[in-house]
């Protein structure tokens, strides 16, 4: 891969990554302000982020996908966003973010790297294990939920839900860019979990501040967030791909401090440190594509 391609697939990544980081703290706005179960907050984000991103396909002339491959990939997108969805919520639920969100984006790297790479170089491996120390130290909280071991669980079905989005979608399909593949697997994601997010309540009040943040969520760290990430994963390898997302929880730690006023203690900004030099070494040791 060349240099100027390498740099473009990097910078559309670390893009996606901080946009997600932008995500948890508008998903958690919309559950306080509409008083939503967070099924029913992953459900809006699915749907609304699918329908704006279907309509930029549309405005720019796009297609509905003809062939069964494309349809078979969306299909599949589809699933796993459905799947990675509800299991990270279901996680949350039984053991507390801060658990459910180090367990699910530490675990997808090592998943990806050994599912992805027969024999991962060094460099590979150290931007691993780096990323897994970091998140340990940011988001690690030492109170234990009283259902830790379901929690976990549910963690590492989401990792592996998203680890297998990633490597699925790293193959390209003829016919099928990245826009239209977020814009219809979000929608089929959706759906698939609007029945049971429907049993769990999804009126939300009719107010600007409301509309404003559904909008935001669907727009911004979803339907650009993944549409940006598979750009990326065009050109770069899966595991390149999956350690980007642990931007995610540094950016909504990062966020959390300077808008909300949360303290991160020095155990944490140690973590984030560590985090920022494994991604560091993840760019500038990738795997070959």
């Amino acid at each position: 891969m060349s240099l100027p391609t390498r740099a473009r697939s990097s910078a559309a990544l670390v893009f996606a990554g901080v946009l997600w980081g932008t995500g948890g703290l508008a998903g958690s706005l919309l559950g306080e302000l509409a008083g939503l179960h967070p099924l029913a907050v992953a459900a809006y984000r699915l749907l609304v982020g699918g329908g704006v991103a279907t309509l930029f396909v549309v405005l720019k002339g796009g297609a509905l996908p003809r062939t069964a491959g494309a349809a078979k990939r969306i299909a599949a997108v589809g699933g796993l966003f459905a799947l990675f969805q509800a299991s990270y919520f279901a996680a949350v639920a039984l053991s507390s973010v801060s658990i459910a969100t180090m367990t699910t984006i530490g675990a997808a790297p090592v998943i990806v790297t050994l599912a992805g790479v027969r024999k991962p170089r060094r460099w590979t491996l150290v931007s691993v294990a780096g990323t897994v120390a970091g998140l340990v130290l940011l988001r690690w909280s030492p109170e234990a939920p009283a259902h830790l071991l379901g929690g976990l669980g549910f963690a590492l079905l989401a990792a592996a839900g998203f680890a297998t989005l990633t490597l699925v979608t790293a193959k390209p399909v003829e016919g099928l860019e990245p826009l239209p593949t977020t814009a219809f697997g979000c929608l089929t994601g959706g759906l698939l979990l609007l029945p049971v997010a429907s049993w769990s309540g999804m009126a939300i009040p009719l107010h600007a501040d409301v509309l404003a943040v559904v909008c935001y969520l669907g727009a911004v760290p979803t339907a650009l967030a993944y549409a940006a990430y598979l750009r990326g994963l065009a050109d770069a390898h899966p595991v390149l791909g999956a350690l980007s997302a642990v931007l995610e929880p540094l950016t909504a730690a990062v966020l959390s401090a300077a808008l909300l006023g949360e303290r991160l203690s020095v155990t944490a900004w140690c973590g984030a440190a560590v985090l920022v030099a494994a991604l560091v070494v993840g760019y500038w040791r990738p795997e070959p594509r």
